[in-house]
């Protein structure tokens, strides 16, 4: 082979050499960049409130996409004291390879009195590194810290109302004071909760809660006042109270298919998904299933409340009115001469002329005023902590949402929309989300009792804003 072919060979060689050192170089830097990644952690505490309570889960989160988790700690720091909460190390696929995990969240039980902690201000700390390279091949690393209160001893309740005589169906009134913040706190009348509300007086610690012994529930049902302080403390205190057993009437009602034939059309869109079904079933899906939803509209609607005391005096009844059926009647539809269904009536029907004008029953503000199921068109008024009332069956409604009312101010006329079988106003008191008596509302002296003496003894006392 001539000296000219010798050096093309030896050229390609370089070439081939040039090329494979490229690409083992290109290789090589692909590989640092990623085994060099300089991208952290992620890291998060979840602490939705900065006060640990007498036990307390807090939950720590950490990713890294690129090279995998090396290690976590997790620790908490008060008055120059530390003590580690958690530590792990993760494994890798190996030297060359990355971590084997690349998301976790840990789960943390935080006992103070157990780890020797006092109540006070403390930081938990949090760090993890992940299988970069970086930092001399220690790997990035994430720290964070949150400062919190620990606090692990509970709210105690001073009960400052007192004769809480309460009727099956009726209603009552506490007031209490709580020795520090309480987000949560309120009568528990057995597994029933009424919140209280601030507000009544100056002080904020100042509570005040509407609530109410259900009509279905027993003279010997436990009642006490409940309160959760920030750092989730609980504690609870009886109150002095007597339980009144009442008897409520019973009810038969005949439907008939006039009534079915008038009534069904009008829950057409609520029945759609009936078909062809039998009036007598359409029937019973309202007064069943359509009340029950019904109720929880009501339930939401009523979630929400001004913690101020809008209402003043006795309630207003429907003027020039006759009662037609009472508060917790026990009603037995029949069709046919059989016993189709059985409700219970949360209200009192009153009848006057037809399409007689209708008066808020005590000042307020409007948050519902539109149709409602079985209910028709309706008006609920919230007046204040937690209690409101309803105006059912209307013709038509003369306000709307946010509307401020004065005693007497009309809202709308009597009617028969919904269920109703003739022109009147279905009237409910709530309290929460629970139908209470309204004629208790209507005696200016069982106010008086049981209602304003209270809140004017409070007053008196602490004054109000």
């Amino acid at each position: 082979m001539n000296r000219e072919g010798k050096n093309k060979k030896i050229k390609k060689k370089l070439i081939l050499i040039i090329i494979l050192g490229l690409i083992v170089l290109a290789f090589l830097l692909w590989f640092a960049l990623i085994r060099f990644e300089g991208r952290e952690p992620a890291v998060t505490i979840d602490l939705p409130s900065p006060f640990i309570g007498k036990s307390h889960d807090v939950t720590v989160s950490v990713s890294d996409l690129q090279s995998g988790i090396r290690k976590i700690w997790v620790g908490l720091l008060k008055d120059g004291k530390e003590v580690t909460l958690h530590e792990a190390d993760y494994p890798s696929t190996g030297f060359w390879g990355k971590g084997q995990v690349h998301e976790t969240a840990i789960e943390i039980n935080v006992n103070p009195a157990k780890l020797g902690f006092s109540d006070g201000d403390a930081v938990l700390r949090a760090a993890a590194w992940d299988y970069s390279w970086q930092g001399w091949m220690d790997g990035n690393k994430t720290y964070i810290e949150k400062n919190l209160t620990i606090d692990t001893r509970s709210p105690e309740i001073e009960i400052l109302s007192s004769a809480h005589n309460i009727t099956q169906g009726g209603a009552g009134l506490a007031i209490y004071r709580v020795s520090e913040p309480c987000p949560q706190s309120g009568v528990y009348i057995g597994d029933r909760f009424f919140p209280g509300y601030s507000g009544m007086t100056k002080d904020p610690n100042i509570f005040s809660a509407f609530f109410s012994l259900g009509y279905d529930q027993s003279v010997k049902t436990e009642i006490f006042i409940s309160a959760t302080d920030r750092a989730g403390n609980g504690n609870r205190a009886g109150i002095n109270h007597y339980l009144r057993r009442k008897v409520f009437r019973k009810d038969t009602i005949a439907i008939t298919d006039k009534f079915l034939n008038w009534k069904m059309p009008e829950f057409n869109d609520e029945l759609s998904g009936l078909g062809q079904a039998d009036l007598i079933d359409k029937f019973l899906f309202i007064n069943r299933d359509q009340r029950r939803a019904d109720y929880e509209k009501i339930q939401q609607v009523c979630s929400k409340t001004d913690p101020v005391l809008h209402w003043k005096g006795s309630f207003l009844r429907l003027p020039n009115s006759a009662p037609r059926a009472r508060f917790a009647d026990h009603r037995t539809y029949k069709y046919q001469g059989q016993v189709v269904d059985e409700q219970v009536h949360l209200g009192v029907d009153l009848a006057s002329l037809k399409h007689a004008p209708v008066p808020a029953a005590n000042n307020g503000v409007v948050v519902y005023a539109e149709s409602l199921g079985i209910y028709g068109k309706t008006v609920i008024v919230d007046h204040g902590f937690g209690l409101f009332s309803m105006y059912s069956h209307l013709n038509e409604i003369s306000v709307s949402p946010g509307k401020k009312l004065s005693r007497g101010d009309i809202l709308g006329h009597t009617g028969v929309s919904g269920l109703a079988g003739g022109d009147h106003l279905h009237f409910s008191i709530i309290i929460h989300n629970t139908f209470v008596n309204p004629i208790e509302w209507w005696d200016a002296s069982w106010i008086e009792n049981n209602i304003l003496t209270k809140i004017d003894s409070a007053v008196s006392r602490f004054g109000v804003e």
